[in-house]
């Protein structure tokens, strides 16, 4: 994958890395927090995604003038470059957020997150194949067909679990949102023209907008008994796994490579998994966990082949 130079975007990657770590812990809360909003009241997860991005909107703005001041100067931008950046990441959040929260509510917490989390690594790597041009290789088909046989045996091997096709679908179309945006914050992050924080506040802008007409639809104000405790839940996702985690993750992002992104983004689906069955109740069957393991060994086997692909990369223009 592509890789920015530190001196470029005004980050090291040591702590681009630091940054990718607590945003995985973080986002690993928001399916848990989502489950509790959910069994709290009757808001969808298309409002449940629009206050998110609204509230965390507006916590990103509050927190933009205490931002320390960098020393570097960021590369000019062409306008129409930054206005198709930002739309496309922004196009691309409102899918993965959204998606996955549908897919929470169809299949459960525990199966949503190891799906959307497990195919997007397949996902990006198939999309840099078709877009850059990045040749998979012998050991990329086999990570594909292991993370295709991960999930045939999680949706056909469920039994009395919360397994759902349909479930299964929306947090493949999340996993479609979060490839999409990890590519392109890749793609536009290599020569530093793109600013983390700007970009982050942008995006949730955009996505805002998206979902406005459609958590209309569904309908804003929910009903609930507990309206304290709703309100606290949606602040908590506003503030720790959306404000906090994707400024961290868009900043990580832009300076480490798709393929470490991949493997650290894994704490999501492990946090997840051990947050639904500590507090939700979920039960994880043999088959289920048969199928977790397949999508995130073949994950972490992609993750090892590309990492030594750019070492051969390097050592050859050392060489060189």
């Amino acid at each position: 994958m592509f890789t920015a130079s530190p001196a470029v975007s005004g980050l090291p990657v040591g702590r681009g890395l630091l940054y990718l770590i607590v945003a995985g812990a973080a986002w690993g809360t928001a399916g848990a927090a989502a489950s509790l909003v959910y069994r709290t009241s009757d808001m969808g997860s298309v409002a449940l995604s629009f206050w998110r991005c609204a509230a965390g909107l507006v916590l990103l703005l509050a927190a933009r003038p205490l931002r320390p001041r960098t020393r570097t100067t960021p590369v000019p931008e062409p306008l129409a470059r930054k206005a198709l950046r930002i739309g496309a990441t922004g196009l691309g959040l409102a899918v993965f957020q959204t998606a996955y929260f549908a897919a929470v509510s169809a299949t459960g917490l525990a199966v949503a997150t190891v799906v959307t989390l497990g195919a997007g690594p397949v996902l990006i790597a198939l999309g840099a194949r078709l877009t850059m041009g990045e040749r998979l290789g012998r050991a990329g088909l086999m990570a594909v067909a292991g993370a295709l046989t991960g999930l045939g045996v999680l949706v056909l091997g469920g039994g009395d679990t919360a397994v759902r096709p349909w479930g299964v679908a929306l947090a493949l179309l999340s996993a479609a949102g979060y490839s999409a945006m990890t590519l392109l914050t890749r793609y536009w992050g290599r020569d530093g023209g793109a600013d983390a924080s700007r970009t982050t506040v942008w995006a949730f802008a955009v996505t805002t907008l998206c979902l406005l007409p459609f958590a209309l639809a569904e309908g804003l104000v929910p009903h609930t008994a507990e309206p304290v405790r709703l309100l606290w839940l949606v602040a908590y996702i506003a503030a720790v796994p959306t404000a906090l985690a994707y400024a961290l993750y868009f900043a990580g992002a832009a300076v480490v490579r798709s393929a470490t992104v991949s493997v650290i983004m894994l704490l999501e689906p492990v946090s997840a998994a051990v947050l639904a069955v500590a507090l939700l109740g979920e039960h994880l069957t043999t088959a289920t966990l048969t199928g977790t393991l397949l999508m995130l060994g073949a994950v972490a086997g992609l993750a090892v082949t590309e990492t030594r692909g750019a070492r051969a990369v390097r050592e050859e223009r050392a060489l060189g």
